[in-house]
């Protein structure tokens, strides 16, 4: 029998409590050792849950030998410099979403993974789902004849004024936090040849951080897609593909229960079809696959992550560069689309 995967978490925010422990806790290969917080008294409450030790302080997790890889769940702003930490003492990480804020760190970080051996890996965990794979069969069938183009949103209501999300020295705003889901997805669908055409980024009233945006990209073969996003919005996440022939829709995209029965809109001419999956727990998947990788020491693909991590980068800077319009191109930055 293969001893589970020893893990301990780095910081109690609520992604950790409410999904990641409860999937460690249930997975038959992962054992959770610690909880660690600046806070004692929160490090001890999220710890008696999850039946594991509380350790006051980051550093002081890190240097447990008993701990094999961690998860760092820390504000985007503060998650490099913990995920380079817990590489340094020899410690497989599964980093939440993005790495890093920028492309240079998010590349760097997997450099110094790969140079000592230890699997690195961004909890995207929709990608783990069996339903756009499925997507994937079909695109590759033909289902939808050539394909045209790509259309994804992730939109969700106001949080709350105290939200970390809403500050810019956390690495706070919407591109970081639900943009990333629909330019993963066009990346995992198209190809990572996709490029930027154009992107935008808005403030919405009061706020310090970007709360919505779009982008359109495109593929060498002319296949374009349009990625929306926000954080003040009715709840949308979905996407659709469009071909020569058809087109596929996907509801409930990127943040689906473990329970929910996956469907897939497929039409063609006046027909439509909903091909309904058996129900799938990405978080649980994700697990596994995380666990898997780092008893292996095999890490898994990392393309789509640097060409999501440096995409992303290019948005902030063309947005940025063209905040005095409505809309900023590639051209404006002498990026070749």
């Amino acid at each position: 029998m293969i001893a589970p995967l020893r893990v301990g978490v780095i910081g109690c925010a609520n992604i950790a409590v409410r999904r990641m422990l409860p999937a460690f806790a249930a997975s038959p290969d992962i054992e959770v050792v610690a909880v660690a917080s600046r806070d004692r008294d929160k490090a001890r409450r999220v710890a008696d849950t999850f039946d594991c030790r509380a350790v006051h302080g980051y550093a002081e997790l890190l240097a447990r030998d008993d701990i094999h890889a961690v998860y760092v769940p820390l504000p985007a702003a503060v998650r490099p410099r913990w995920v380079e930490a817990a590489l340094r003492t020899n410690k497989h990480v599964l980093a939440e979403k993005p790495v890093s804020t920028e492309y240079a760190c998010t590349r760097d970080l997997f450099e110094l993974a790969a140079s000592r051996g230890l699997v690195l890996m961004e909890n995207v965990m929709f990608v783990h789902h069996r339903r756009h794979e499925a997507v994937r069969h079909l695109l590759a069938d033909g289902a939808l004849g050539e394909l045209r183009s790509f259309h994804a949103a992730f939109t969700i209501p106001p949080l709350a004024d105290s939200d970390i999300r809403y500050r810019p020295e956390l690495g706070g705003g919407a591109l970081m936090d639900v943009g990333i889901y629909p330019l993963r997805a066009a990346l995992h669908l198209l190809g990572p040849e996709l490029d930027i055409i154009g992107a935008c980024l808005t403030r919405g009233t009061g706020r310090q951080v970007d709360t919505s945006g779009a982008a359109l990209l495109r593929t060498p073969g002319g296949v374009t897609a349009q990625i929306a996003f926000g954080m003040e919005h009715t709840y949308r996440s979905a996407y659709e593909l469009r071909g020569s022939e058809g087109s596929l829709t996907v509801d409930r995209a990127f943040t689906p229960p473990a329970e929910d029965v996956p469907v897939i809109g497929l039409h063609r001419g006046a027909k439509a079809e909903e091909i309904r999956l058996e129900p799938h727990d990405q978080v649980a998947a994700t697990v596994a696959a995380f666990a898997a990788a780092a008893r292996a020491g095999t890490p898994p693909d990392t393309s789509d992550t640097l060409r999501q991590s440096e995409l992303l980068s290019r948005m902030v800077r063309i947005a940025a560069r063209s905040e005095h319009t409505a809309w900023g191109t590639a051209q404006d930055l002498k990026i070749s689309a």
